[in-house]
C-alpha cells in the first residue's frame, strides 16, 4: 500500500493542530485539512476570546513545543471563587474558594487568548517537516477499505491515509459519513462572550457566579483585563446581544458587581447556543473522533478544550504504542483502546457539567439552600477541597504521558 500520509486530520481549530504536532513529535506523517483560511485567523488582533487551560493541558503544550512561545501571554489562575446568588444582590454567604497554594503542582490553570494559541500552532506546523497543512478546503467524502482511507476534498483533490481523525466539531462530517450517531439536547441557554477592562487588578483570581438564568464566569487575562462567559436564557441573550455596547454594559454591571472597580468593554462580543452533544462511538473503521467531534458539553467548568486536549494526548499514546508493537495503527483493536480510555472519563465529565448546570441554573429555594450548604461543607473540608482543585487542574484519573 502507498499512502500520502499516515494520519489525515479533518479540522484545523485547536485540537486538530495540537494532535498534528503531538503525532509529528512521535514520528508520524500528518496532513491537516482546515476549512478556514489560516493566515486570516493567525493575523487577528485582540477580540476577547480566551481559553481556560488546565495545568495538565499546559503540560501537553509544553511537551509538544508550544508553551514556550505563548507563556508570556498566559495569565496563571491562582485562585478560583465559586458563589451562588442573584444579579444585583451579591453572592450568597456560603461559597467555594480554591487557592493554588493548597496543591503542590502550582497554578491550577492558565488563561490564554485564542489568537496567541492558534498563531503558535500555525507557526509550529509550518516548521514541522512531517506536517502538511491544507487550508481553505474541507473533506467532502471518505472511502474506507482494508488498507486505509481515501478522502476527497472540496477542491477535488484526494488524499490517502492509514487513519482519518475527525476534529471537525459537533456537526462532524467525518462522524456522519462514518455512520456515528449522537446523543444530546439543548439547554435553552446562550453564552454571551466578551472581554472587559477593569480598574482594579484581578490578582489572578477566576470567579464563577451562579445565577438563576445561568452562570457568569470572570476569567483573568494579562493586565487589568478579564474574559467573560455569561449564560442567559435564549430569548434574553438575543435581546442583550442586540443592544448597543453602552446598554450591553449597563445590563452586565449589576451581574458583575463592583469588586474590580469601573469596567468597560474591550474587543468584540460573541454568542453561541449551549447544548450537550456526545458521539455514541468515538471510533469507527479507520476513523477516530477528537474534541467536540466526540463530545460537546456545557462550558460551566471551562473544560471543553481541556477534554479535547486529553483526547489528543490519549490518542497519540495509543497510536505510538501500537506502532512500537508493529500493529496496524487503525485496526479495531487499537482504536478500541482509545475509545475505552476516553469514554468513561468523558461520560463522567459530561454528566458532571450537565448536573451542575441543572442544579444551579434555577431559583428553586430548596435547591438554593442545598447547594449553598454543599458549597459550605466542601469549603470546610481541606481534603475534599484539594480533590476538587486537582480535578480542575486536570490531574485526576489516568493521565496520558504527554500530560505528565
Amino acid at each position: 500500500m502507498t499512502y500520502d500520509t499516515d494520519i489525515l486530520i479533518a479540522g484545523g481549530g485547536l485540537n486538530g493542530p495540537a494532535l498534528a504536532l503531538a503525532l509529528a513529535h512521535s514520528g508520524f506523517s500528518v496532513t491537516v485539512v482546515d476549512a478556514r483560511p489560516a493566515p486570516a485567523r493567525a493575523a487577528g488582533n485582540f477580540d476577547g476570546r480566551g481559553y481556560a487551560l488546565a495545568l495538565a493541558s499546559k503540560r501537553l503544550l509544553d511537551n509538544i513545543g508550544i508553551w514556550e512561545s505563548v507563556a508570556e501571554h498566559a495569565e496563571p489562575m491562582r485562585e478560583i471563587k465559586v458563589s451562588d446568588g442573584r444579579a444585583g444582590e451579591g453572592p450568597a454567604p456560603f461559597f467555594l474558594h480554591f487557592d493554588h497554594r493548597e496543591i503542590e503542582e502550582g497554578p491550577m490553570g492558565f488563561m490564554l487568548e485564542d489568537r496567541f494559541l492558534y498563531r503558535a500552532f500555525l507557526s509550529a506546523m509550518e516548521d514541522a517537516p512531517n506536517i502538511t497543512l491544507i487550508s481553505g478546503t474541507e473533506v467532502r467524502d471518505q472511502s474506507i477499505d482494508a488498507g486505509g482511507v481515501t478522502t476527497t476534498l472540496s477542491t477535488g483533490d484526494t488524499c490517502r491515509a492509514r487513519l482519518l481523525v475527525g476534529c471537525d466539531g459537533r456537526q462532524s462530517g467525518v462522524a456522519k459519513r462514518a455512520g456515528i450517531s449522537r446523543t444530546g439536547w439543548g439547554y435553552g441557554q446562550t453564552a454571551l462572550v466578551c472581554a472587559i477592562a477593569h480598574e482594579h487588578p484581578h490578582n489572578g483570581i477566576a470567579h464563577q457566579f451562579f445565577m438563576p438564568p445561568g452562570p457568569l464566569a470572570i476569567l483573568p487575562l494579562p493586565g487589568n483585563m478579564c474574559s467573560i462567559v455569561w449564560s442567559e436564557r435564549d430569548d434574553t441573550a438575543a435581546a442583550i446581544q442586540a443592544l448597543s455596547d453602552e446598554d450591553y454594559m449597563a445590563v452586565l454591571r449589576p451581574r458583575f458587581g463592583d469588586f474590580l472597580g469601573e469596567i468597560t468593554l474591550a474587543g468584540n462580543r460573541f454568542t453561541y447556543p449551549l447544548s450537550l452533544s456526545v458521539a455514541n462511538d468515538f471510533v469507527a473503521e479507520r476513523v477516530a473522533l477528537v474534541g467536540d467531534a466526540a463530545h460537546g458539553m456545557h462550558p460551566i467548568a471551562g473544560q471543553g478544550l481541556n477534554a479535547g486536549l486529553r483526547d489528543v494526548a490519549a490518542l497519540t499514546q495509543v497510536l505510538q504504542n501500537a506502532r512500537q508493537r508493529g500493529e496496524d495503527i487503525a485496526s479495531p483493536l487499537v482504536l478500541g483502546r482509545y475509545q475505552e480510555w476516553r469514554r468513561f472519563d468523558t461520560a463522567t465529565l459530561v454528566a458532571a457539567t450537565d448536573l451542575t448546570n441543572k442544579l444551579f441554573s434555577n431559583d428553586n429555594p430548596l435547591l438554593r439552600a442545598a447547594r449553598d450548604l454543599g458549597m459550605g461543607l466542601v469549603g470546610s473540608m481541606p481534603a475534599l477541597r484539594r480533590g476538587f482543585m486537582r480535578e480542575a487542574a486536570g490531574l485526576n484519573g489516568e493521565l496520558p504521558q504527554l500530560m505528565k
